[in-house]
């Protein structure tokens, strides 16, 4: 029998009373150190209010100032940010939702303005979505230190008593920049084919598994088609997300790559749909779509069309917080 949107869904210990996912949308609310703000706790109290999300995955938290996308960013870089993510997590689960950090590098897509040096990426090619800056190439020794960044901005995670932690590897940012084709022009181990444009995904995953332990349930949001001539394809995205699955994700929440959220010339309920279904037919893993969901009767049917086995509305919500509650009045009725 398909999914409904007000199913329960358990994957492990992650356990959601609905299918019903706020995806990240940045806020821009945090202080200008990163810091958890009484604007960002009325912002995620009011959208969670009454219950009727299953599951919030917060705005992109940068692992590293380094990484940083702008000022009003959150942060999980150092063990100081623990305590504000605390009254966050609060905030959720006292609102009846469950909720995991995505956790972030911006690589070439940030700016000397947001981080007070120099941006780096995978080769130096200026990012589509980022300032105009040129980065440079990171040396090896640097992806070491990111891959632990993000195994550190994972623990605290949890040490935060969040329900799960994502890695973002979609919009055109670090992990993305490695992905594509376009973005990856190396000749080491992090380049060249398929598998050496994921090596640093598999890392960061074997490392933020290793820091949380084998029960903490690890998201990542995929980046799985870029759109663009020569860049990523649907048959990479197959590979990398079987790739994904054997070394541990347990949730895939897909997305676009370096054009970001959009999918040119689309923008019909759930965009990304043809490539959320393909990819499981490949795994057993659960998948999330998000794009274009306006009504609870689409997610419905994307749900009942084996698309997905979660469905994340992320501007409809953004626009209003009662979009949620509505919802399920309607699909309750």
């Amino acid at each position: 029998m398909p999914a409904r949107l007000l199913e329960p869904f358990v994957q492990g210990r992650l356990s959601l009373h609905n299918r019903l996912v706020m995806p990240p949308m940045a806020t821009a609310k945090a202080g200008a150190g990163g810091e958890m703000t009484d604007a960002l706790l009325g912002y995620y109290d009011q959208k969670s209010a009454g219950g009727a999300i299953g599951l919030v995955i917060t705005e992109h938290c940068y692992i590293a100032m380094q990484g940083r996308s702008r000022v009003g960013q959150p942060s999980i870089a150092v063990d100081e940010t623990v305590e504000g993510w605390k009254r966050l997590v609060d905030v959720l689960h006292r609102n009846g939702s469950k909720v995991a950090v995505q956790i972030n590098h911006c690589g070439g897509a940030t700016s000397g303005a947001a981080t007070g040096a120099e941006s780096v990426a995978p080769s130096a090619i200026t990012s589509l979505i980022g300032s105009g800056e040129t980065p440079r190439p990171l040396a090896t020794h640097e992806i070491a230190t990111i891959v632990a960044q993000f195994a550190s901005a994972a623990r605290r995670a949890r040490e935060a008593g969040f329900d799960g932690v994502e890695i973002h590897a979609a919009h055109g940012y670090l992990l993305n920049q490695f992905y594509s084709p376009i973005t990856n022009r190396r000749s080491d181990e992090y380049g060249g084919d398929l598998r050496g444009r994921i090596r640093m995904h598999l890392e960061v995953i074997e490392a933020v598994r290793a820091e949380v332990g084998g029960e903490f349930p690890v998201l990542l949001r995929f980046g799985a088609v870029d759109y663009i001539e020569g860049g990523s394809r649907i048959e990479d995205a197959l590979v990398a997300a079987a790739e994904f699955e054997q070394a541990g994700v347990d949730v895939l929440d897909i997305t676009g790559g370096l054009l970001g959220y959009e999918r040119p010339g689309h923008d019909e309920p759930g965009y990304f749909g043809d490539v959320s279904a393909a990819i499981k037919q490949v795994v057993a893993t659960p998948v999330i779509l998000t794009g274009g969901v306006t009504e609870a009767r689409q997610a419905e049917r994307l749900l009942a069309e084996g698309r997905a086995d979660l469905i994340g509305v992320g501007r409809a919500m953004l626009k209003d917080s009662e979009w949620a509650r509505r919802a399920v009045r309607e699909l309750g009725a």
